[in-house]
């Protein structure tokens, strides 16, 4: 099986949770709305709606909010890429990788604008070989597509397998092994009652890259 590693962007290579309490924090301040809208806002986002659209119609909704939802979609996207990070750890793990001979690449969902400036802000794009956003591509996972741009701008093809590592059991695990790739889960504790078929699990993308040097 040839090394080819594809990554998750969102709570797989940075931990986007963090850099939305931060968000509701700032969110909630800049309206006077206090402590018990940003605990709304955090469970609203727990429960399910990563859409933002979605988000924030019920966002506006619940505090009679004078912006369109376009407008606060738009704050956000423009905010996000500023709050999130990569740990030194993760950005060291992708360089050892690569230097052990793997091709790296990151595969998300997302509009091109919030996503691109993530990876480029937090040094992501230079740390590793290629990526494809769904923003970009006009494909989402778990259709394969993604994962072929991926593999090709790497310049290998999913016919000679790979692996595919990532938080969610649809987009990442389903559309990894849709893919023919070798799969592994980071499982975050919000999958609970859900089978899964991964090939490992890791609580954390670390010890997922150590699973990826064990492969020979």
């Amino acid at each position: 099986m040839q090394r080819l590693a594809l990554f998750d962007l969102d709570n797989t290579l940075i931990n986007l949770d963090e850099a939305f309490q931060v968000w509701a924090g700032e969110f909630a301040a800049e309206y006077g709305l206090g402590q018990r809208a940003i605990d709304w806002l955090l469970a609203l986002d727990r429960a399910g709606y990563p859409h933002r659209e979605v988000f924030f119609t019920k966002v506006r909704d619940r505090f009679t909010l004078p912006e369109r939802v376009d407008e606060l979609w738009s704050r956000y996207r423009q905010r996000m890429p500023y709050l999130v990070h990569c740990r030194s750890e993760v950005m060291d793990g992708l360089s050892r990788l690569r230097a052990s001979g793997w091709k790296v690449a990151i595969v998300t969902n997302g509009t091109a604008d919030n996503q691109l400036g993530k990876i480029q802000r937090t040094g992501l794009a230079e740390a590793v070989d290629a990526y494809a956003l769904s923003g970009v591509e006009g494909i989402r996972k778990p259709d394969i597509g993604l994962f072929e741009v991926a593999a090709q701008r790497c310049g290998m093809t999913l016919e000679e397998g790979g692996w595919m590592v990532g938080d969610n059991l649809v987009a990442d695990i389903g559309g990894g092994q849709a893919a023919g790739l070798r799969t592994i889960w980071i499982d975050r504790g919000t999958w609970d009652d859900h089978d899964h078929n991964a090939d490992h699990v890791a609580t954390d993308v670390l010890q997922a890259m150590e699973i990826l040097h064990s492969e020979r």
